[in-house]
């Protein structure tokens, strides 16, 4: 990690290669960030299969480059992103986040590129956020996205904003290898992916989405149409004859709504999609609220009180471990100068018992340092839930990045 200064140097040059030689105009702006560090993850329980091993050790690196017209009419971003992993071959993986270059106006805007673009408004989960595909190797959240190559148009008018999406070059679901823990049993074969299009990688989806503030509220309504960003998994075997699962891509249809309004010191959120493929028609929603208590005890602090309800109408046929079920959480912010916050949570499946928690801390070290932790533990999961594979695969991280 003590390489930055020549990580500075390498995209400072590929910046003066994108702007072809020139010189930066005047009152342009170049700016380059980012951050480096390393992660150890540990599992206190042995692997339910003996490859996998019992400790992580990583080196990561995000730096960024942002460019800025003088009227900032005008730019491009660049956002590369690589990890290198002790414990998983797969985890070891470099992928370019962002790689786009836009032009806007009062009431319109172009961006073309690799991107990342996020939609949702809930805590527990984003039914909504379709545009990206998960990067299940950094972490089993879903909350890590792959750049996806795109083409979007913006319009900003008083109805609202409109954006039309044209996506490219499909992104596979990244999964544990055989020694990743946080895995299924048996293992994900993403060399034997199938797609139901027949241009399987080629094959270009399109969205829309259209967004407006209407006093307290936020809302959002879109339409996707291409090849599903969850694969399903199926059974197959590998060139030994070992049973593996192979990853198959559907072409569905997506309609989705989110709604966000602050009431107060109330946040209400909803999140509701209904998905049409060629074997399933079905509607699945989050929706809850987070409660902020200010000045926790005479403190800077607040307190936030979160709980959301998680359905899915396929029940036991999901390809989801949440059709019912309540997520309660606390967040707490102590507003100081190290930015510290606590993040706690519970998924409770009402059917089986079962339990998901999770724990996230962060705070900053000094003006370029941030130290972060993370817990996750799984409890009564019946052998028929997608998080069954899962079920000796507690553990505790720790991550420890410098910004620069």
């Amino acid at each position: 990690m003590r390489r930055c200064p020549s990580l500075r140097r390498l995209i400072l040059a590929g910046a003066a290669a994108l702007t072809v030689g020139t010189q930066i105009p005047t009152g342009s702006a170049l700016d380059l960030s980012g951050y480096a560090g390393m992660e150890a993850r540990g599992f206190p329980s042995s692997p339910a299969d003996a490859r996998q091993d019992s400790a992580d050790f990583s080196l990561l690196a995000q730096p960024e480059l942002h460019y800025r017209s003088a009227d900032r009419r005008q730019g491009f971003d660049f956002v590369p992103f690589m990890r290198y992993s002790s414990g998983d071959a797969q985890r070891s993986h470099v992928d370019l986040r962002e790689l786009a270059w836009f032009r806007s106006s009062d009431e319109w805007a172009v961006r073309a590129g690799v991107r990342k673009v996020f939609w949702g408004v809930t805590e527990s989960q984003h039914l909504v956020d379709i545009i990206n595909q998960t990067d299940l190797v950094e972490n089993s959240d879903g909350e890590e996205k792959l750049g996806q190559p795109m083409l979007d148009l913006t319009l900003v008018k008083g109805w609202g904003s409109f954006d039309l999406f044209v996506l490219t070059g499909f992104r596979e679901r990244t999964f544990p290898g055989r020694s990743g823990r946080l895995r299924t049993l048996p293992r994900v074969d993403t060399d034997q992916a199938q797609f139901e299009s027949g241009d399987k990688r080629r094959h270009v989806d399109v969205a829309l989405r259209w967004t407006r503030s209407i006093g307290d509220w936020d809302a959002g309504l879109a339409h996707f149409s291409g090849t599903g960003r969850e694969p399903r998994l199926l059974p197959g075997v590998d060139g030994r004859g070992q049973p593996l699962l192979i990853p198959f891509y559907e072409q569905i249809e997506q309609d989705s709504l989110d709604l966000q309004t602050t009431q107060g010191q109330w946040l209400l959120k909803l999140e509701a999609i209904q998905r049409r493929s060629r074997v399933e028609k079905f509607f699945a929603a989050t929706a809850g609220f987070e409660y902020t208590l200010v000045g926790l005890f005479g403190t800077a602090a607040d307190l936030g009180l979160i709980a959301e309800y998680l359905y899915d109408e396929r029940g036991s046929n999901a390809t989801t471990p949440f059709q019912d079920d309540i997520f309660t959480g606390l967040r707490l912010a102590l507003n100081d100068v190290a930015s510290s916050e606590v993040l706690f949570g519970v998924v409770a499946d009402r059917r089986s018992g079962a339990l998901f928690l999770n724990l996230e801390a962060s705070r900053r070290v000094g003006q370029r340092w941030k130290l972060s932790a993370e817990a996750r533990a799984f409890s009564g999961t019946p052998a028929a839930d997608p998080l069954f594979s899962l079920r000796r695969d507690d553990y505790v991280s720790l991550e420890l990045l410098r910004y620069f």
